[in-house]
């Protein structure tokens, strides 16, 4: 028993015909039996010289007919185009076909047109069995989140084509707010977005997330003691940390960003997410760093773009320094031309240490609140840009050369304790951050640091007190003993020299 295949371009009117031939003699003989190939226009060519290849025949055009039988295997035999086909089912089966031109032009286009929408529909298909990635935001009413969610929906930062499924949460907040949030999400219609949900409240939060985002943020009451002011953030983000590793996929990517005591933030986190790679965790310092180059880029008359290498240290929402001895500025205009990939050190160019160590850090440190009070509400266009910065780092790697400030867990750099939270220079290489252990930190901004993780082991104790010269001479003993030698006998001279 024989096979008959017919193939040939989906706008093809012989195709058409043949393939209407063929059906007819399906139904009408028993012994004969067809099996048809439609290719796209676009697709044709390659797809024919490569069935002429494996088979080695000869064919230039559509469509191409073939011969196998069924019972016998082996490969099958050519015969021919459109005009061959025909020639052969009059002198074999006594067939003639009285199918118009403009008939067969009508079915050649009706195959055309079907064969784009079950394509479309393939792709529409294959959409939806890929499982959407899941992107929690919570603290969804804060400011940042509305300018946050277009970035995010596009697609841009996880390369394009993957669908996303945006979890809006604030804890206790207004269920209308969220509604018209929701609505207004829905409303932009964007072709990435699969679904939108709201709540309020942690009961289910962060189900099978692969990324979430923390903007739960409180001021500090002034009229009240420090240690109640942070109480119910504290409690707050440790009810997180347990939903997360309760409900979230092992490998979360977590971004906590605010305004007040971010590492505290994270180290409750943590004491909940038990199971989460606490390398996934990460604290934004920068914004901050982002408000450092505007400023310095002001005072130097260039671009912000053009200021690189700045450094921010420290607890980030409490006590941070900011470390200008590598950063750079590009584009200067000085008394001396240079290319335009040279570069100058700020400290040089600012030549006023002075100045950077006093008015620049209180500048730097007022800024946002500031600004807050000119605008009349919370910043979110500074913290949105930085969240979807180092998103982008966080997926694509960071670029050549270029560090970023993150809160992130030490593992001993820099004299920092293991374990800790703290602010340091880190690079996006591999899906993950890579401390920058390289960079040269001096005596003096050594001292700092050490001042500032004491805070920040008093405030894991939940101590605000005032850090005393006791605080600091436990902690540079630590520094004496961890150090290299060499940088040990530095603390040790300032120590002398202090006496003196």
């Amino acid at each position: 028993m024989a096979k008959f295949v017919v193939a040939g371009r989906t706008n093809c009117p012989y195709c058409a015909k043949c393939e209407m031939v063929a059906d007819y003699l399906a139904q009408s003989l028993p012994d004969f039996n067809v099996h048809k190939i439609v290719i796209h226009p676009e697709n044709w060519q390659s797809w024919l010289q490569t069935i002429c290849s494996a088979n080695n025949w000869k064919h230039e055009h559509s469509p191409i007919i073939w011969r196998e039988l069924v019972d016998r295997g082996g490969k099958g035999s050519l015969l021919g185009g459109f005009n061959e086909f025909m020639e052969y089912v009059q002198g074999y089966y006594g067939f003639i076909s009285d199918m118009k031109t403009d008939l067969m032009i009508k079915i050649a286009k009706e195959n055309f047109w079907n064969s784009i929408k079950e394509q479309q529909d393939g792709v529409s298909m294959k959409k939806n069995q890929i499982k959407p990635m899941s992107i929690w935001i919570s603290g969804a009413l804060n400011t940042a989140c509305s300018i946050l969610i277009p970035i995010l929906i596009s697609g841009e930062i996880f390369g394009g084509d993957k669908l996303i499924n945006l979890n809006l949460l604030d804890n206790e907040g207004s269920m209308s707010l969220l509604n018209g949030l929701q609505m207004e999400v829905e409303d932009m219609a964007c072709p990435l977005l699969h679904k939108v949900s709201v709540q309020n409240s942690l009961r289910k939060a962060f189900m099978d997330a692969d990324i979430i985002i923390v903007l739960d943020d409180i001021a500090p009451d002034e009229n009240q003691p420090i240690e109640d002011s942070y109480k119910h953030i504290i409690n707050l983000y440790q009810d997180i940390g347990v939903r997360i590793d309760t409900f979230a996929k092992s490998g979360v990517r977590v971004i906590v960003a605010g305004d007040h005591i971010l590492n505290l933030k994270i180290h409750n986190l943590l004491q909940g997410a038990i199971s989460i790679d606490r390398n996934n965790i990460i604290a934004l310092s920068t914004q901050l760093e982002g408000e450092t180059k505007t400023l310095l880029a002001k005072k130097l008359n260039v671009n912000t773009q053009d200021v690189k290498s700045v450094i921010v240290w420290g607890n980030i929402g409490r006590t941070t320094y900011i470390d200008l001895h590598r950063a750079r500025v590009h584009r200067y205009e000085s008394a001396v031309w240079s290319p335009p990939d040279f570069s100058h050190s700020v400290m040089e160019v600012i030549g006023d240490s002075e100045w950077i160590e006093t008015e620049f850090q209180e500048a730097v440190h007022s800024h946002r609140t500031t600004l807050q009070k000119i605008v009349k509400r919370p910043i979110g266009l500074s913290l949105a840009n930085a969240i979807y910065k180092v998103l982008q780092y966080w997926y694509f790697d960071s670029p050549p050369g270029e560090i970023l400030s993150l809160g992130v867990i030490s593992k001993g750099e820099f004299n920092i304790p293991a374990d800790l939270i703290f602010s340091m220079p880190v690079r996006f290489c591999g899906g993950k951050w890579v401390i920058q252990t390289d960079i040269k930190v001096r005596k003096e901004i050594q001292r700092k640091l050490q001042y500032i993780v004491q805070e920040l082991k008093m405030e894991e104790s939940f101590d605000f007190s005032p850090i005393t010269e006791m605080d600091m001479g436990n902690s540079l003993s630590y520094v004496a003993e961890h150090l290299p030698e060499s940088i040990g006998e530095i603390v040790q001279d300032e120590d002398k020299a202090k006496e003196e």
